[in-house]
């Protein structure tokens, strides 16, 4: 199964100065041929944003981390498409969702994630989201931990 990571989850993951970094800090050990995570450009590029903006990360550190987990044999990355992007905009009218969270969340389900973990209150609020056949559950990590 693969399970898809927002971005605020992949930060907590990456960085153990955030407080919510304890009940994920072991998400990457405990990946396996069957079991693995997936991210997205959007999830990417936010992460690396967040990582030096607001984390104050040095360049090159948020840059060689983030390459390493795209090399990562269990991470699994999904490019965006016009499909996915169609797919977001209807995401978003059906579930009042914002542009990047409908983005992302589209992505992981056109490629059939039946789990995306996030810590966002608002799509924790929604809590499952379908679209014709597909269909998957928004779950906290943090929270379950």
């Amino acid at each position: 199964m693969t399970t898809g990571l927002d971005t605020n989850v992949l930060c907590y993951v990456l960085d153990p100065a955030f407080p919510e970094h304890g009940p994920v800090a072991g998400l990457f050990r405990s990946l396996s041929q069957e079991r693995t995570v997936a991210v997205n450009p959007t999830v990417l590029h936010e992460c690396y944003h967040t990582l030096i903006y607001s984390q104050r990360w040095v360049r090159d550190e948020a840059r060689r981390r983030l390459v390493a987990l795209l090399r990562h044999p269990y991470v699994e990355f999904y490019n965006q498409t016009r499909s996915v992007s169609l797919l977001a905009l209807n995401l978003a009218g059906k579930y009042q969702l914002g542009g990047r969270d409908s983005v992302i969340l589209a992505n992981f389900l056109a490629n059939h994630c039946p789990v995306v973990y996030t810590h966002d209150a608002e799509l924790l609020k929604v809590g499952e989201l379908s679209w014709r056949t597909l269909s998957m559950r928004l779950e906290d990590p943090v929270a379950v931990g």
